[in-house]
């Protein structure tokens, strides 16, 4: 009699299913062999024949397992700068969205790095987010947000050497499934991604920072600032209102002195709203004494409520910041915006239509 599949190969560690399969005759290092067989080569069974194994093992393992596999519903290429965007659909009947993002300017070393989601919809409500007008749907569970770079890594000619957990949701808020995803795709016989080129990025979910500091997670963090003023930050990040900068701030210091790296902290820049010479001296006080890098980004925002900084704005906003902090500061490039899959336009199906309103009613600098 066959048994009921209940284990689902790409849910699992390496160290879990040895134990797991355990019972059907697999031992440790047949275990690490079906999981990279199943992982790198995008299986959607389990290998019917492997050297040094007995069938009747292989036909045991499939019996008891499930290797399931996101469908594909679409897949946009942006013609101007080669970001691909992939909708997917997994457990659920609401799809979500991952992008492909090309580094392939250097020959010889061209490569990829994913940005997935670890949520459907997002629950933060971040005012300039096309995925927080979703609202939250659900968390996504390990297999799906492996099978993401599975199934993109599939579908590449050079190999996927990063990824970042900066798509849909809050990976904070879905913590222990965002941890043991990078778990596998991390481990020597899963995708073998070091661990340094993962990324978890957080708006500031200060529970979930401290846990990750506490467990000693190797892999980097991001965190999104936007403002270092707490009222203007309650009106662009509510996270504000439940975590206040202060809390978020000494959990950041906790985590860097931990780690000893340079604390990255994400700004994603908005005109007449967090660009002024002030706001550089906020994030001077209140990154005080610690070694950070300043990431920034413009804003995508389809509504066009928020906008991008002009030229000019930008360069006195980076010359103050220079000047104040004397630290790193780094711009960052947000791609296929003309399919929109640059940061915080994923919106799976759901369109956001352009906003009459103007940003003069958004907070100022002032």
């Amino acid at each position: 009699m066959e048994l009921t599949p209940t284990i689902l190969f790409k849910n699992h560690t390496g160290e879990e299913l040895a134990v797991l399969l355990a019972p059907f005759g697999v031992n440790p290092k047949l275990a690490g062999k079906l999981q990279s067989a199943v992982l790198r080569n995008a299986l959607d069974e389990v290998p019917k024949v492997m050297e040094q194994t007995s069938w009747r093992v292989l036909k045991k393992v499939e019996n008891a397992t499930r290797i399931p596999t996101l469908q594909l519903i679409d897949k946009q290429v942006s013609p101007r700068d080669g970001f691909t965007k992939y909708l997917f659909k997994g457990e659920g009947d609401e799809p979500f969205e991952t992008v492909r993002i090309p580094l392939l300017h250097v020959k010889g070393q061209e490569k990829y790095v994913v940005c997935v989601s670890s949520q459907v919809g997002c629950a933060m409500g971040c005012a300039f987010c096309a995925t927080a007008k979703m609202g939250f749907r659900r968390n996504l569970q390990p297999w799906e947000i492996v099978d993401q770079v599975i199934q993109i890594r599939k579908d590449s000619s050079y190999p996927v050497r990063g990824v970042v957990f900066m798509g849909m949701g809050e990976p904070m808020l879905n913590y222990d499934k965002v941890i043991q995803a990078a778990t596998i795709l991390r481990e020597p016989c899963g995708l073998a991604i070091d661990a340094r080129n993962i990324t978890i990025s957080t708006v500031g979910v200060v529970p979930g920072i401290r846990r990750f500091t506490r467990e000693k997670q190797p892999y980097r963090l991001v965190v999104s600032l936007t403002s270092a003023n707490s009222e203007k930050r309650k009106s662009l990040l509510p996270v504000e209102n439940t975590h206040s900068l202060e809390e978020l701030m000494s959990a950041v210091r906790e985590y860097q002195e931990y780690s000893g790296v340079r604390m990255m902290l994400a700004w994603t820049m908005m005109s007449g709203i967090n660009t002024s010479p002030e706001d550089a001296k906020e994030i001077a006080r209140l990154t005080a004494g610690m070694p950070v890098k300043i990431d920034l980004i413009d804003v995508n925002d389809p509504t066009g409520v928020f906008l991008k900084p002009s030229a000019e704005e930008l360069k006195t906003f980076r010359d103050s910041l220079n000047a104040e902090l004397g630290q790193p500061v780094v711009r960052r490039y947000s791609g296929g915006q003309d399919i929109n899959a640059g940061c915080g336009m994923l919106a799976g199906l759901h369109m956001v239509e352009p906003d009459k309103t103007s940003c003069a009613s958004m907070p100022s600098h002032s």
